[in-house]
């Protein structure tokens, strides 16, 4: 039956039904880091080439951040629950069909559609929680669960790759997917009520795939910078995407029915927010390369044991999102984000007393800093843009922070991943030892990877030498970073306490609740 939008506290069904919500949630995020383990035993068997290879990788990422904001859009006007549903059934779909692909081709076939699907998936579960919780302290805190769980889903995708390719083929990887895409049908219905918004108007085409040729050449390009450093195609690629963006958002000011409110970029509290989780995950995601390569090239752990260890700060992390919306509750959420930022640089601070020697302890302790103090930013910066979005809006709002998130990892890996290859190069050709053929020193210089084959094939003490030197320098590259990282943190704190401060905690009058009243159009809730 139908009836108009009312604010209540949320019951048990609710709380339920967020659960059911995490599913799909958990499954989208690890897919992005999933195949880490299983490329060596796909690539004997299908025999992609280098260029196959990248895109399998890429090509899921790259969609899925293509197709966010169009995504959100369709679901504030076909329903938020039956996007969720269409995006589940495809997403099990193709897992199938990328877990029996007979060649290279097909599978990255089926890892587009399973971005496409995971486009839909994303913005919608966070839209739903926007409307089944109206009460903002339950907001608050059902906002910092699903903040917890995208964080564990990506940290968790290399050890149940690793798990699984322990026991099966590397088809199995996808496969996990599918009784967990199928619970979500049977369940949703049930427990999650439909929601869709009235008076927007038809969904525009044109907007959407503007919107797609934005998005998509400048996250190609910012990581095809990180990748290969190729200043000229990357930098084009991103002017493309910046034009291209000029366009849409000229189509969004002036057409009736717009995909994106640009009215909520002038809210500092959504603008404000959406740019510090730009900044968030520029931490987070660009320096999760170094920490990984720190494990297994530096430490010398096994892929697998390096992965169980990764997920120990998980642990901690999984609370401090639940943490941040409490303290949200009781102090001015600038700062409070302020505070996150300021935990956050010290831990990357810290990077610059590892060594090659250090022990995991101390290794552990600084991605448990840095991390808890982004994901307490990550969780109130969502918490708030969703709060001052009109619920009828609460898919594009939720997309756009989506596709915020993804461009600050691009970032992150592309600016914190070149600077530290770019001491790394410099610290290995300066203090190469002698007898290393320039053949051996030009593979050794590019990455540590590299070095480790370089120092294999090289007489005992020379081989001995060159990865001491290549761990040494590679250390030395990631203190850069770390530096680096902790004064944008810095930087950030600033802006978080000076240009958010004033936004109130949850129940009072501030500007958050001010921002957020009186939604523009009236939103139709169709619960069965």
């Amino acid at each position: 039956m139908n009836t108009s939008y009312a604010v209540h506290r949320a019951g048990r069904k609710e709380w339920t039904g967020l659960a059911v919500l995490l599913l799909p949630l958990l499954f989208v995020s690890m897919d992005v880091s999933v195949l880490y383990f299983a490329v060596p035993y796909l690539s004997v068997e299908l025999e992609p080439t280098s260029t196959q290879q990248l895109w399998i990788f890429d090509v899921y990422g790259f969609v899925l951040a293509g197709l966010l904001i169009p995504m959100g859009a369709l679901g504030d006007r076909i329903g938020r629950r039956r996007l969720l549903l269409l995006g589940a059934a495809a997403f099990g779909a193709a897992s199938l069909l990328a877990a029996y692909a007979p060649n290279a081709e097909l599978l990255i076939a089926a890892r587009a559609v399973l971005g496409v699907a995971g486009a839909t998936l994303m913005p919608s579960t966070l839209a739903l929680i926007r409307n089944m919780f109206h009460d903002e302290r339950q907001r608050g805190t059902a906002i910092g669960i699903w903040t917890g769980a995208t964080s564990a889903g990506i940290a968790l995708g290399p050890v149940l790759s690793g798990l699984l390719l322990e026991h099966f083929w590397w088809g199995s990887v996808f496969l996990i997917n599918l009784p967990f895409m199928a619970l979500l049908l049977v369940l949703a219905p049930v427990l999650v009520p439909e929601f869709r918004a009235a008076g927007l108007g038809k969904f525009d085409w044109l907007s959407g795939v503007l919107s797609l040729g934005a998005v998509l050449p400048v996250i190609w390009g910012v990581k095809e910078l990180a990748r290969t450093g190729t200043l000229v195609s990357s930098a084009g690629a991103i002017v493309v995407g910046l034009a291209v963006g000029v366009v849409f958002l000229r189509r969004q000011v002036r057409h009736p029915s717009p995909l994106v409110d640009v009215a909520l970029f002038r809210r500092r509290a959504f603008g404000g927010a959406a740019a510090l989780n730009v900044v968030a995950m520029f931490g987070v995601v660009g320096f999760a390369l170094f920490a990984t390569q720190y494990l297994q090239s530096v430490l010398g752990l096994s892929p697998l044991r390096a992965a169980l260890w990764s997920v120990a700060p998980s642990l901690v992390i999984g609370g401090v999102a639940p943490l941040a919306t409490a303290l949200g509750r009781r102090f001015d959420r600038g700062l409070v984000m302020a505070g996150g930022f300021a935990v956050a640089a010290c831990g990357f601070l810290l990077v610059t007393r590892v060594t090659p020697d250090t022990g995991l302890a101390l290794v552990l302790l600084v991605a448990t800093l840095y991390a808890a103090g982004l994901v307490t930013v990550m969780a109130l910066v969502t918490e708030v843009a969703l709060g001052v979005a009109p619920p009828e809006r609460a898919g594009s709002a939720s997309a756009i922070l989506e596709s915020a998130t993804e461009l600050g990892g691009a970032l992150g890996m592309a600016l914190l991943g070149s600077l530290g290859s770019a001491i790394y190069r410099s610290s290995v050709t300066s203090g190469a030892p002698e007898g290393v053929p320039s053949s051996a020193l030009d593979v050794a210089r590019e990455t540590l990877g590299g070095a480790q084959a370089v120092a294999g094939s090289l007489p005992g003490s020379v081989g001995d030498a060159v990865l001491r030197l290549a761990r040494e320098s590679f250390v030395e590259g990631m203190h850069a970073a770390g530096v680096a990282a902790a004064v944008v943190m810095v930087g950030a704190a600033v802006v978080a306490a000076v240009g958010l401060r004033g936004l109130s905690p949850a129940g009072g009058t501030g500007e958050v609740e001010a921002e957020g009243a009186g939604p523009t159009v009236r939103q139709r809730a169709v619960q069965k």
